[in-house]
């Protein structure tokens, strides 16, 4: 059996760890609402667990209030008790099929710790670029071994796949540059 080596596809993969990275970023509360702020909850709904965008709209009626429109109303106080018991440290108000989400000003502590949390999704967008890097990597050796390509072939090879990977860790940095002063903005 013979395995190919496919650059373009273990870009593919980088930039989905550069999506992911972005998704939770999106979910991080700096001073302003916004309704991807609730993306990351995930609702005990109709016996299993779903995105709170499955089971309600979120609006943002004012600068630093949410505003979750509940579409069944026997799914109101899972709602509420997702979003409180949330890592967000929000404290939601349920008025009537509305669930309403004043964000409180962030203190400096709040913000040092929003930065910890985006260091973290950092952090583990890196590893999923280096975890397909090795994967392109091992899949060279292994066709080298297996004489499919020289080893000059490999190493010109090898050096593109960690270009990739440096573009990628580098834009990951960036993200987590711009979104650190986003929250460290009074």
């Amino acid at each position: 059996m013979s395995q190919s080596f496919d650059l373009a596809d273990l870009k593919r993969r980088m930039d989905g760890a550069i999506a992911a990275f972005k998704g939770d970023l999106a979910g991080l509360r700096t001073g302003r609402a916004s309704p991807s702020l609730l993306d990351p909850i995930m609702v005990e709904a109709y016996g299993s667990q779903m995105p709170i965008n499955q089971v309600a709209n979120v609006n943002v009626p004012e600068p630093r209030m949410l505003a979750v429109s509940v579409w069944d109303k026997s799914m109101v106080s899972a709602v509420e008790k997702a979003i409180r018991e949330s890592s967000l440290g929000l404290n939601p108000m349920t008025d009537g099929t509305t669930v309403r989400v004043p964000l409180p000003e962030l203190n400096e502590e709040r913000r040092r710790e929003l930065v910890k949390i985006a260091h973290q999704y950092a952090e583990s967008a890196r590893v999923a670029a280096r975890h397909v890097r090795r994967d392109g990597m091992d899949t060279l050796k292994r066709l080298e071994k297996d004489g499919e390509i020289s080893q000059d072939d490999s190493r010109s090879k090898s050096d593109e796949v960690q270009k990739a990977t440096d573009k990628t860790i580098e834009e990951i940095d960036a993200l987590l540059e711009a979104k650190e002063q986003e929250i460290m903005q009074v």
